[in-house]
């Protein structure tokens, strides 16, 4: 039913791919699907988080071109296509107060600019579906909130031929998800069973700064937990990025994917109606054809709008 459909998933930096949806993304490449991530910046002012790494020669000579070959690398096993959006990573501020943003960092890109440049790609791409963070950004480092709002404004736009009229031929995504991997329920499970199993979980310090975070509307849940060695395969090509001996990995395989077999989205907004629980991000398309159909029609109202709530 899915063969020959479209998504995109689109992320801030590399490595976001691989600890997002990404057996999501190996689960629909396997069925037939088209699957491209769209990394808007090139993670050029991360830090290198891998213990093993921080004084590799190489490394700290030229870390952005690192960062393309592990991307290169996390593609290749995934088995998705790939584009860089073209900006440049804004890094995590940090001290108080904070300090400013770098100049010509992608958050403080005009939106319309890089809007442009999303919806250039989704009209080349013709995605049915898109997933991208909440209004949150997942967590708050200004290239994910940012992620956020030009992800949701690509997607209103793209269907609109009077929006960047010179960035290719309207077409309309039918569905936008927001990532929810990461939510509060599953590390919930996965800390009580690792404490069950007499097993020290990576978790508490997770907990302690939930206490005041509400749960996400989860709508959608895809059963992929074979597709879970792939991710971790992918996760672990930037390896500049994860320690392997760190928290990805401390909750056993065969745990994660007897406790939690999904990876989880919330749908935030729909042309075609979002049926809770949802096991499939393109639901609600009947086929290829009759949703290229759609897409192309123009004067599309929306079946649901999950995005009240959001801050943007």
């Amino acid at each position: 039913m899915v063969e020959g459909l479209r998504l995109m998933a689109v992320h801030a930096h590399p490595d976001d791919e691989s600890s997002k949806g990404a057996a999501t993304m190996a689960k629909y490449v396997a069925d037939g699907v088209e699957v491209l991530v769209v990394s808007c910046t090139g993670g050029e002012r991360g830090d290198v988080l891998n213990p093993a790494l921080k004084d590799d020669p190489e490394i700290l000579r030229d870390l952005p071109d690192v960062r393309r070959r592990e991307m290169a690398k996390a593609q290749e096993i995934l088995g998705v296509q790939h584009t860089w959006l073209g900006f440049v990573d804004s890094g995590l501020p940090e001290g108080d107060p904070l300090p400013p943003l770098p100049e010509g960092c992608f958050a403080l890109e005009p939106v319309e600019v890089s809007t442009e440049a999303l919806v250039r790609v989704v009209r080349e791409f013709r995605p049915h579906v898109m997933t991208t963070y909440d209004e949150n950004g997942g967590y708050p480092h200004p290239d994910h909130v940012m992620t956020h709002v030009v992800g949701m404004s690509a997607f209103r736009a793209a269907g609109d031929p009077a929006a960047y009229p010179h960035a290719g031929e309207a077409w309309q995504p039918l569905k936008i998800y927001y990532n929810q991997t990461l939510s509060k329920g599953r590390i919930l499970a996965f800390h009580d069973a690792m404490e069950q199993a007499g097993l020290e979980s990576p978790y508490g310090e997770w907990i302690a700064r939930w206490e005041d975070r509400g749960e996400r509307t989860i709508t959608t849940r895809i059963p992929c937990a074979e597709h879970f060695p792939t991710r971790d395969r992918a996760l672990l090509a930037h390896a500049t990025q994860i320690d392997p001996e760190g928290s990805w990995f401390m909750v056993p395989l065969e745990m994660q994917q007897e406790i939690w077999p999904t990876e989880d989205f919330e749908a935030a907004l729909s042309y075609v109606p979002v049926e809770p629980i949802e096991d499939c991000l393109f639901a609600g398309l009947a086929s290829l054809a009759e949703a290229d159909a759609l897409a192309r029609k123009g004067g599309l109202e929306l079946h649901y709008d999950g995005t009240s709530k959001d801050a943007s």
